[in-house]
């Protein structure tokens, strides 16, 4: 799912509970921008982030390291780095685990 394939979903989603509520595809765009921004900024200050139901995100620290580059094999110096790790919640695990059970 994209960014935006999220907001229509939001929209439609808002659209069926609310059906006499108006709220602007850019009211929807502007809150998905904002919680990811959020998410992003939280994540670039070394904390952790926790989704009761959904699961969470988090850093993990990858050492220095000799690679190399698959195209000459020649060696390369790789730097050390945080990237962003999520952990899914039970919920969210059981709740997928079920879905494909149902498809397979």
């Amino acid at each position: 799912m994209t960014k935006s394939e999220l907001m229509a979903r939001l929209a439609d989603l808002f659209m069926q509970k609310n059906s006499h509520a108006q709220l602007q595809n850019k009211d929807i765009e502007y809150s998905v921008k904002v919680l990811v921004d959020t998410m992003t900024r939280s994540l670039a200050r070394g904390q952790r982030i926790e989704i009761r139901g959904f699961g969470s995100f988090d850093l993990n620290h990858r050492p220095a390291r000799i690679g190399r580059n698959p195209k000459t094999g020649e060696r390369v110096d790789v730097p050390a780095k945080y990237v962003p790790h999520f952990k899914p919640g039970k919920e969210l695990r059981e709740r997928v685990d079920q879905a494909a059970k149902r498809k397979g």
